[in-house]
């Protein structure tokens, strides 16, 4: 486990180099010009030729380069253009709004796809759950999302359709306002964050039970026919019984998979719901960015992405061997 865990850490590193430099080498191919969007629209040329060469813009591509790679080493990303803030001051404070959401949603998501799996081998013929998978597998993020915003919000006003939480200025000590309202004793904080995660978590959540859902119905239908199951079954034990306590553990290496496929999407739904939603993480904070071609925070939000990916293959080969103990990580 050592060594393969190192092996890993040293794919990060690898894995993390060649997407920055990839996505550094954007900055030579964009039409829009960082020392203009940082001197603004109506700066004098002479001002703006100034900037570019204040933040170096002029050097080849390769010393921009080089000058990135040992800013990070010092664990640096840089200065956004945008906010004049630091990027990792900036990734601080959007980074647990965004990790609370995509917690929520994977675990619910996941949830949510072990009763859609268990639905489909108990109700082998039910048309209903076949339709509703179609029908929520080919319906689009932002359309999902906006559908949820306009019944559970607008229309039924059950949840609340934007923002974190009711109350402004909460500070919790770990940014997380789901728990951050118990650990200051204040419960009623985190009953209103769970208003306010639901919808935007459910409607990242359905992607990933859909996908997840059915390799996981997939895999427990063929676990279901093996010899041992019918061993059990002609002992007597129920089929709910069968499905929870024997098949679920050795169908999961399968949907543990999809589920690390699943998060790498999912980060490309995050820039979706968080603008619908106005959920305050890096999710908009990246449109934002994107939208003003502020480069050194979308290089910096992409390696944080890339780094948060990683880590969860890493974590889902780990628990793919804890299930299967043949799957040696």
């Amino acid at each position: 486990m050592p060594f393969y865990l190192l092996k890993q850490m040293s794919g990060l590193v690898v894995v993390l180099l060649v997407m920055s430099f990839f996505v550094f080498c954007l900055q030579s191919i964009i039409p829009d010009d960082p020392a203009r969007a940082v001197a603004g629209p109506t700066a004098p040329a002479a001002t703006v030729e100034l900037v570019r060469e204040q933040l170096g813009l002029d050097d080849p591509i390769m010393v921009q380069y080089g000058r990135f790679l040992m800013r990070l080493a010092q664990g640096d990303l840089g200065t956004s253009f945008r906010t004049r803030q630091p990027i990792t001051a900036d990734v601080g404070k959007y980074l647990p709004a965004t990790l609370e959401l995509m917690i929520v949603s994977v675990v619910l998501g996941v949830a949510l796809a072990a009763g859609l799996a268990l639905l489909q081998v108990l109700f082998p013929k039910s048309s209903l759950v076949r339709v509703a998978i179609i029908g929520v597998g080919s319906t689009p993020i932002f359309l999902c999302a906006l559908l949820l915003v306009y019944f559970f919000w607008f229309n039924l006003h059950w949840l609340p359709g934007s923002g974190r939480l009711g109350r402004p200025g909460f500070a919790g000590p770990t940014g997380f306002n789901l728990i951050d309202g118990f650990l200051v004793g204040q419960p009623a904080v985190s009953l209103d964050a769970f208003a306010h995660i639901l919808l935007p978590s459910l409607a990242l959540a359905l992607p990933i039970a859909v996908a997840v859902g059915r390799t996981m119905s997939s895999a427990l239908h063929d676990v279901m026919q093996q010899a041992y199951i019918r061993t059990a079954r002609g002992k007597g034990i129920s089929e709910t019984r069968l499905v929870l306590r024997h098949g679920l553990r050795n169908a999961a290496t399968a949907p543990l998979a999809m589920v690390g496929l699943q998060v790498r999407l999912l980060f490309g739904n995050l820039l979706v719901v968080e603008r619908i939603f106005g959920w305050p993480g890096l999710g908009q904070y990246m449109v934002h960015s994107l939208a003003s071609s502020d480069l050194p925070a979308i290089l910096g939000v992409s390696m944080v992405f890339g780094t948060i990916y990683i880590l969860v293959n890493i974590a889902v080969e780990i628990c793919q061997s804890l299930a299967d103990p043949r799957i040696a990580p």
